[in-house]
């Protein structure tokens, strides 16, 4: 059969971008630097698709009501640090049934092992006594989300390397036994900031959810917050502002720096050489209090019209069942199934 840039897609010589960010815990530095940043540069390099995964969200205990705010809240902050709706198609999970329909077609080729082998589903089980079946499913949903769109680009954390794989290996199992369906996406990581970590505990990654809470630097944080959580975080031994396997906190300020001023690493060690840890982290305190004041202005406006971004959202899905129909149509048909 013919490929899917040819057949499923309305226009094949554009790049499609999608990435996905579940709707719970308070948004974080970790989320901006890692994810939402790199979601406003790549909506500029062709068709990008930005989904709120709250399907994802109810493999674990949670309330209702949180996971209805709290997707609205991600909507809005989505907005807020760069996504276009204009440009990009922004949408909830939930509001598309393609996904859910993809995902329990993709579990025919997805093996037990691999999921079985999955780090976070090892992590997550081990934490709580009831564990959901869709916590150990969640990455063929994944995988659903991304190959509905014949994606060419995920934009992802370094957290997610172990899930896109697995995608691309669904992809290629599903190619080889039902004909060429879908693209097998490539990952795109940032270079500086990929996995922004704790700054009490630097050796685990900065989580609302699983972080300490001195330690996790809120995206609606106040200014004065921020900059107490930096005084106060926790560096090496030593006096050397540099980046090393020995230094892992001053490694994370330096990366944070990096990103929130657009200085290299190194250009960050050589100003600093000599200088102290004491200057050095107020001066990432300041410079990530700038970097988040805009977001927290434009979020606030954002959220107090709840019915635009209702709106909106409904407008978002709409784009997006669009765009996925060709695509679960042909799993369908490739698959066999009678189509009335």
């Amino acid at each position: 059969s013919c490929g899917p840039r040819r057949v499923l897609r309305h226009n094949p010589t554009s790049m499609r971008v999608f990435s996905g960010i579940q709707p719970t815990g308070d948004k974080h530095l970790g989320n901006l630097i890692g994810g939402f940043r790199q979601y406003a540069r790549t909506q500029e390099e062709g068709e990008a698709f930005f989904c709120i995964v709250d399907l994802h969200s109810i493999t674990v205990d949670y309330d209702p009501q949180d996971l209805h705010d709290r997707t609205l809240d991600l909507y809005a902050m989505l907005l807020a640090t760069g996504l276009d709706p204009e440009r990009s198609t922004v949408f909830a999970q939930s509001h598309v049934t393609a996904h859910a329909e993809a995902a329990w077609l993709l579990s025919a080729v997805t093996s037990y092992g691999q999921l079985g082998r999955m780090t976070q589903f090892k992590d997550k089980s081990e934490q709580r006594e009831f564990v959901s079946a869709g916590l150990f499913t969640y990455p063929v949903l994944m995988a659903g989300d991304i190959l509905l769109y014949q994606t060419d680009v995920v934009p992802i954390g370094d957290d997610q390397r172990q899930h896109l794989e697995l995608a691309r290996d669904v992809a290629a199992r599903f190619n080889a036994r039902f004909g060429e369906t879908f693209v097998v996406p490539e990952a795109v990581y940032p270079e500086v900031g990929a996995r922004i970590m704790d700054l009490q505990e630097p050796t685990r990654k900065m989580s609302t959810t699983g972080g300490t809470a001195q330690g996790t630097v809120r995206l609606l944080d106040e200014p004065d917050a921020i900059r107490k959580k930096f005084r106060s975080a926790v560096t090496d031994s030593g006096r050397e502002v540099r980046r090393g396997d020995d230094k892992p906190g001053v490694s994370n300020l330096i990366d944070i720096l990096s990103v929130a001023t657009g200085r290299t690493p190194e250009a960050i060690e050589a100003d600093y050489d000599g200088a102290g840890y004491g200057q050095f982290k107020a001066d990432v305190g300041e410079a990530v209090v700038e970097l988040v004041a805009p977001v927290q202005a434009r979020y606030a406006e954002l959220r107090a019209d709840e019915g635009e971004l209702l709106r909106l959202l409904a407008r978002g899905a709409e784009k997006a069942r669009v765009a996925a129909a060709p695509t679960l149509a042909a799993m369908y048909e490739r698959m066999g199934f009678v189509r009335a």
